[in-house]
């Protein structure tokens, strides 16, 4: 929560002239909106203003009470949420910083359903990008991460029949008849990869579709062009491939 709650912050306009009392409901609408907690508590709102380096207020729980009697909150069963009309006063506040921060909300989530490790801070990194407006390279990053995935999938699930694949290849292209190692799916073109691991029965026709369309606007934004990809075309990149490709594929 505690990244959540700076890159949150970071994104409110003038955010160091608020008051507290401002502040105080404007993490509680980050909480109970953005991170999609049930209710704010003065414990977790304290926690976004440490999370933040701020100095908690020492009336957090008198600032919550006295919402609710300016009817800006609700008293929910342990903690507090907020009334309709305040939560879309505060939306409007958050102006056009508000999609992005939805959408980074959502791909955060994913980040979340992956275990510890390598690929869960690479996607962490491709996100950072995304949040940062680099919109390329969030879809060279994701594209990386994707293929890696099912790299690792192949091995560990169909290098039989894969190779079986490789043994009948007449693509010239090709340069390996069998994996050996990791480093040997370096010698294969990603569109003939795919199109192997189909044959394979690693992954359906369908994961083929999106990965072939994928490939499509990763080239596209892996040199400079005069194509404008836009922010919608990157959540979609990335929610299609994290979600019907890392996720999908358990190794």
């Amino acid at each position: 929560m505690s990244e959540g709650a700076s890159r949150f912050y970071n994104a409110i306009k003038d955010a160091v002239r608020l008051e507290q009392k401002e502040l105080v409901g404007l993490f509680a609408y980050y909480l109970t909106v953005e991170a999609g907690e049930n209710v704010a508590t003065s414990k977790s709102i304290d926690g976004c203003f440490t999370a933040c380096d701020i100095t908690p207020p020492a009336r957090t729980a008198q600032y919550l009470s006295e919402g609710v009697a300016s009817k800006n909150f609700v008293k929910a069963d342990r903690g507090y949420k907020l009334q309709r009309h305040y939560r879309e006063t505060l939306s409007k506040k958050m102006g056009a910083e508000q999609i992005v921060l939805q959408t980074s909300a959502e791909l955060r989530k994913l980040e979340n359903e992956l275990p510890a490790g390598s690929k869960k801070d690479f996607l962490k990194e491709t996100i950072n990008c995304f949040e940062a407006g680099a919109n390329r390279a969030t879809i060279v990053m994701c594209w990386i991460l994707a293929l890696d995935h099912l790299i690792d999938y192949v091995m560990n699930k169909h290098a039989a029949a894969f190779d079986k694949v490789l043994a009948v290849n007449t693509d010239k292209r090709v340069k390996v008849t069998s994996i050996k190692s990791r480093d040997d799916f370096g010698n294969i073109p990603e569109g003939k990869l795919i199109e192997f691991m189909r044959s394979a029965g690693a992954i359906s026709n369908d994961v083929r579709k999106i990965l072939e369309e994928k490939l499509g606007t990763r080239n596209s934004c892996a040199h400079p062009s005069s194509i404008a990809i836009k922010r919608t075309k990157v959540i979609d990149f990335v929610e299609d491939l994290i979600t019907n490709v890392v996720l999908k594929y358990k190794i």
